[in-house]
């Protein structure tokens, strides 16, 4: 079930970024920086930010480009921990 979840919203934040880059280009109504990094504490972080370094959007920013991998380390390091003691 936690793959599925994973599958599902990292696909959600490719097309969420993609979208806004699209939406930016064209002038277009864009999607919040919160809207961006609440997909990623939900788990979206490798899809939004392979994405973003591919379709070279927001890379200028630092808060997404040192934010996004901060928050996948740190739930990399929580899933870890709790692998770990579930082990125990």
């Amino acid at each position: 079930m936690l793959y599925i979840w994973f599958i599902a919203i990292n696909v959600a934040g490719i097309a969420v970024t993609v979208h806004d880059k699209s939406a930016a280009r064209r002038g277009a109504w864009r999607v919040s920086e919160r809207t961006l990094f609440a997909l990623c504490l939900l788990g979206a972080c490798p899809g939004v930010y392979l994405t973003m370094r591919i379709i070279h959007h927001k890379t200028r920013h630092k808060r997404f480009m040192i934010g996004i991998p901060l928050i996948f380390l740190a739930q990399c390091t929580i899933a870890g921990i709790l692998w770990y003691y579930s082990i125990l």
